[in-house]
């Protein structure tokens, strides 16, 4: 089940990206960061525990990033990935969004999905913000990707 994340769903996804974090898969978050983004993620809950999650953060008008993309490394290869995007391509269209992006290291999942790779230069100076932190910064080897809000998939 997808659904928007809930205060006691904090520790759950703090726990999840930090695993992945510390796996150099993404970066980590802090609890209070967790509290103060909390309305931009969506959780896949599994028998009452938190499998999956997925935010997205709007950074302009009409331009928003998915960030945050982690499942349970049991749960993988079972569609939630694939359901937490496409409830943040929903949200992305309900808020009349026209465009979301993702930094990723897997282009290939996110291309069965309708984006397309793009050069990180064309995305708004405004995205580099979480890059100032990232122990990769120098060396990044994230790929942008973009999809249209709305196009068939």
């Amino acid at each position: 089940m997808i659904r928007k994340a809930r205060l006691d769903d904090v520790p759950a996804i703090h726990h999840l990206i930090n695993e992945h974090a510390e796996q150099g898969l993404m970066l980590f978050r802090a609890p209070a960061e967790l509290y103060e983004h909390l309305r931009d993620f969506c959780v896949c809950e599994n028998d009452g525990q938190i499998v999956g999650c997925c935010a997205l953060e709007i950074m302009w008008r009409d331009l928003a990033e998915i960030k945050s993309l982690a499942v349970v490394p049991a749960c993988q290869r079972r569609g939630i990935g694939r359901a937490l995007v496409t409830a943040a391509l929903a949200e992305a269209a309900d808020l009349g969004l026209k465009q979301v992006f993702a930094l990723t290291r897997v282009p290939e999942f996110f291309a069965c999905q309708g984006f397309e790779v793009v050069d990180r230069r064309s995305l708004p100076h405004k995205i580099w913000d979480d890059c100032l932190r990232c122990p990769r910064r120098d060396e990044c080897d994230e790929i942008a990707v973009i999809r249209t809000v709305g196009q068939d998939e």
